[in-house]
């Protein structure tokens, strides 16, 4: 991918991520519920999918309950994390005129393409679905 389709891409999930937090810490309680969920996938088959918790694990995080984010769904730590920091790094390229995020990505998307590292990556993606779906997310 391109550096500023990248940029342009990470910066406006950020913001819709943003933007769903906001909502949802605004209806924290529906949020909670078992019965409210976005997930298509659930809803069409019933089955939470890998990500699904991922909203209130951010949420439980932006609390400061970071065991109880763990357990809801550590996918919550790595999107918490990649809205963090992708807006202050791609703003401090953007500053600098540097390109020190692409680099970093560019360098990721290298490591993630091996094999090895792949085939690791989908073993722990099944491992939290099976762990989504025996704890009835």
């Amino acid at each position: 991918m391109h550096k500023n389709k990248l940029y342009l891409f990470l910066l406006c999930a950020c913001f819709v991520g943003y933007s769903w937090l906001l909502f949802s810490l605004q209806h924290e309680h529906d949020i909670q519920s078992q019965e409210f969920t976005v997930c298509l996938f659930k809803k069409v088959t019933t089955v939470p999918c890998p990500s699904c918790g991922t909203t209130r694990s951010v949420m439980q995080l932006s609390h400061g309950n970071f065991l109880s984010a763990i357990l809801i769904n550590p996918f919550g730590i790595i999107v918490a994390l990649i809205m963090i920091i992708a807006p202050v790094w791609i703003g401090y390229d953007f500053i600098q005129k540097e390109e020190t995020f692409y680099t970093a990505y560019l360098k990721i998307e290298t490591i993630l393409r091996k094999r090895k590292v792949a085939i690791v990556l989908i073993i722990l993606v099944i491992a939290n679905w099976i762990w989504n779906i025996k704890k009835k997310l």
